[in-house]
């Protein structure tokens, strides 16, 4: 059952193929909405083609799977107006030489820009500045990020933010559009313990107000549903929902080899959107 916030994902032996290889192959999930789940696996086990593939953003070239009742690879353009992503290197990275502000203002334009209704863009631009505003302080919050503790408020540079805050920046400029999924790569790269403890925290956080959240790993954490994704082609899926607190079942698919050059080839022969 789908909700009218978070969507549900479901999957049933999905696979993505490159010119090389098997970038991934025989993903099963299903993962109900407001559920935080972790693909987990080493660098180049195609982690990244298969969050780009659950948003949108990559073509399946086997199986099937839905997202918020959408079924792809049909809907692929439907799902990438529900599923915002956060930080993915390559397609949504944050530009260095701008300030959070500078980040902040262009996306919430943007958003009004192609998603508000006419009647919005005819609204006075005071409130329409206002509803902005609003959008920006709500992802903000949700984010845990406070401009005015950086080293220069929202004047800084994102160049000069720690990793942990620029993953906050980015959850935070995803969120501003409301979206039903919140896809997210590399969560705990060149995080501390401490830092990754947060940045857990974080998603789970946004994963409890409603929003699904995929977050590529190399660990993931307690009580999430867990995809991985190894050097052999595997993917492994665990349908514990934390929400619930039921108990995991685990699900298992072997596929052909996956090698890094694969999945690169993969992630170029598809295309992003």
């Amino acid at each position: 059952m789908d909700s009218p916030h978070g969507a549900s994902v479901t999957a049933e032996n999905l696979g993505l193929k490159g010119p090389r290889g098997w970038a991934f192959r025989g993903l099963d999930i299903d993962a109900g909405p407001g559920s935080l789940v972790a693909i987990e696996g080493p660098s180049g086990s195609g982690r990244t083609c298969l969050l780009l593939a659950l948003t949108g953003r990559m073509r399946p070239t086997e199986g099937q799977a839905k997202v918020g009742g959408l079924r792809l690879p049909r809907k692929m353009a439907a799902v990438r107006r529900i599923a915002a992503l956060g930080p993915v290197p390559g397609v949504s990275e944050l530009d260095p030489a701008f300030t959070v502000a500078e980040h902040l203002r262009e996306r919430a334009l943007l958003q009004r820009r192609f998603d508000g209704s006419l009647r919005a863009l005819l609204r006075p631009r005071a409130e329409r500045t206002a509803t902005a505003q609003a959008r920006i302080d709500a992802a903000l919050d949700a984010a845990g990020l406070d401009p005015e503790t950086l080293p220069k408020a929202g004047r800084t540079s994102v160049r000069d933010l720690e990793r942990l805050e620029a993953l906050r920046l980015s959850i935070a400029l995803a969120l501003i559009g409301g979206p039903r999924l919140l896809a997210v790569d590399d969560t705990d790269l060149k995080l501390s313990d401490a830092e990754r403890a947060e940045a857990w925290d974080l998603l789970r956080s946004v994963a409890d107000s409603g929003t699904t959240v995929l977050a590529v790993c190399s660990q993931a954490p307690e009580g999430a549903i867990t995809l991985r994704t190894d050097s052999t082609g595997s993917t492994h899926g665990t349908a514990a929902r934390p929400a619930t607190g039921e108990a995991a079942s685990e699900k298992t698919a072997t596929g052909d080899t996956t090698t890094e050059e694969g999945t690169a080839d993969a992630f170029a022969e598809t295309g992003r959107a």
